[in-house]
């Protein structure tokens, strides 16, 4: 037979995959789904999980896009083994011609070789693959296609250098190859099989992977019958000691065609059933999957923040904003407004007419002051804020893992410093205008102004009473004015009046009392719901958002698993 290097362009298989068997399709759709699953972990894991973990599974999805977008007739099926162990002599034995280099000299092989049985989308590929196209070969050419071997169409045999190389560039090469294969197929010989690079490097890390991992024990032609069970025995118990479950295991001998008979026949079934691509990806997705177990907590999450949080978070987001305080200060100010329209105004001038500068400087401070109070912003003290949203989380973040519970108390304060602002804004909003006034103030005050009217012209009738009696100023124009025996029944209308005055301003400072009080109650209630709202929105929103995507990681976690 002959060889040829694949061309540089060679037609890329870009539609569907074809699988032949029925649960293969099943297996691919799966797998599609799992991938899908481990992208959305990724997204929801980001910012909230280790970042090593996360890389590892993006570089998992990325190389599984590649993959699967690449032919899916092809198994790349890699040999790699330390010096010695005669992998590329055994490569060419399968091949059928000398392809790669052999000899004990360390080492040989110093760049990947492929081999390759169809040439229809492997181009791409092997360019995915970074072969160089030097060492490149078709096992079917143009020219021998009817003697070309048909049983390996679509096999892409790759000979690595070796791992034990004492080249950095040859152990890198290993180990980039070792984590895009198709199928891993470890050679070793009977008196290296057990070294201690290729089980602690590769064999332990790829344990899981023992559904696509293939033992080669090579040059069995030295070894008496007996030691080659013997040898495979020991083998198998080693494997299986470092979590290999149930290791595949096949004896060749590159020195006959014989001896490489059952190697061969293993890559043919791999090679028809075109389960290996998949297979290989399973398993990467189970190995990455496990990272992310811990992160899962085996309590159901819950939605949100219980009742009794919520209640006790409005609680003292209320007491932050001084919200009781200012229900207070608004029962003074309704007092203080009603003392203007209810007061009797006697009263009133007295009290201006006493020398108490200190009196009336604070009751004109008090009125600036709520005046200021709800005609300006009010806003809570940060530590105040931050004391509020300490424990609203305990309750819900008791069962999860540390890095979600750390991340559903990080949304409860993700907005905290915008809170003090918002819980003033929402007190603003909550206090009525300063100059509301009652209609039935109005009507008081008319009252008021009307008696003191009455008691003033009831002053002025008693003084023109005496001024015609006691001066003599003539007769009065009538008998009103000049009858001075009027003047006690005068002054008795003078007295009732303004005791009328001051009894109805005593009456309606009680009403007053009564109403500011609901006032106060009313108003104090109205700031709690605006302050629930703000604390909905800020603080209980983003907790419940964060709680959901806990929960999607959840099951997302389990699907990945499937």
């Amino acid at each position: 037979m002959t060889t040829s290097a694949i061309p540089a362009k060679s037609p890329v298989g870009t539609g569907g995959i074809p699988i032949p068997a029925a649960d293969a399709l099943d297996g691919a759709a799966g797998l599609t789904h799992r991938l899908d699953r481990l992208d959305q972990l990724v997204e929801l894991g980001s910012g909230r999980l280790d970042a090593p973990i996360l890389a590892e599974a993006a570089v998992l999805l990325d190389r599984a896009g590649q993959r699967l977008r690449l032919s899916g007739e092809h198994t790349v099926v890699t040999l790699a083994g330390g010096t010695g162990s005669g992998k590329s002599s055994l490569f060419n034995a399968i091949c059928g011609l000398e392809l790669s280099p052999t000899g004990v000299r360390r080492p040989m092989t110093s760049k990947a070789h492929a081999c390759v049985w169809g040439l229809d989308g492997a181009g791409p590929l092997l360019d995915w693959l970074d072969v160089d196209k030097r060492h490149r070969y078709a096992r079917a050419s143009a020219l021998d296609l009817e003697r070309a071997d048909s049983s390996l169409q679509g096999l892409v045999l790759l000979d690595l250098p070796d791992h034990d190389s004492i080249q950095a560039l040859h152990r890198a090469e290993v180990d980039r190859f070792v984590t895009i294969a198709d199928l891993l197929v470890w050679v070793v010989d009977p008196q290296k099989y057990a070294d201690a690079a290729l089980h602690r490097n590769y064999i332990v890390p790829f344990a899981r992977h023992a559904g696509v991992t293939l033992i080669v024990l090579n040059q069995v032609d030295k070894l008496q019958p007996a030691e080659v069970d013997d040898c495979v025995a020991d083998l198998r118990r080693l494997l299986e000691a470092e979590g290999l479950a149930d290791p595949r295991i096949v004896t060749t001998s590159a020195v006959s065609e014989e001896g490489v008979a059952g190697f061969r026949g293993v890559l043919v079934d791999t090679v028809a059933a075109r389960r290996a691509r998949s297979e290989r990806l399973t398993a990467d997705v189970d190995k990455v999957s496990e990272r992310f177990i811990e992160f899962r907590g085996a309590a159901e999450p819950p939605t949100g923040v219980d009742e009794a949080s919520r209640t006790e978070l409005v609680q003292a987001l209320t007491d932050a904003a001084g919200a009781p305080a200012v229900a207070e200060a608004m029962e003074s100010a309704y007092e203080l407004r009603a003392a203007d329209f209810v007061g009797w105004p006697v009263s009133a001038l007295i009290t201006r007419l006493r020398s108490d500068p200190l009196r009336r400087m604070r009751l004109t401070e008090l009125r600036d002051e709520l005046r200021g109070a709800f005609t300006g912003p009010i806003g809570a003290q940060q530590g105040d804020v931050d004391t509020a949203l300490q424990g609203v989380t305990d309750g819900v973040v008791a069962d999860l893992p540390g890095p979600w519970a750390r991340s559903v108390r990080a949304a409860a304060r993700s907005r905290s410093a915008e809170l003090p602002e918002a819980l003033g804004e929402s007190l603003k909003e909550a206090l009525p205008t300063f100059n509301q006034i009652p209609r039935w103030w109005w009507l008081v005050k008319t009252w008021q102004y009307f008696l003191v009217l009455i008691s003033i012209l009831g002053v002025a009738w008693i003084g023109l009473l005496l001024a015609y009696s006691i001066f003599d100023l003539g007769d009065a124009p009538d008998a009103l004015i000049g009858e001075a025996g009027l003047i006690p029944y005068v002054a008795i209308l003078v007295v009732c009046t303004m005791g009328m005055g001051a009894l109805t301003s005593s009456a309606c400072r009680n009403m007053v009392a009564l109403q500011s009080s609901k006032h106060g109650e009313r108003m104090e209630q109205h700031m709690r719901e605006r302050i629930a709202v703000v604390a909905e929105e800020m603080v209980l929103t983003p907790v419940a958002a964060e709680l959901d995507a806990y929960a999607r990681f959840r099951d997302n976690v389990e699907a990945v698993r499937s």
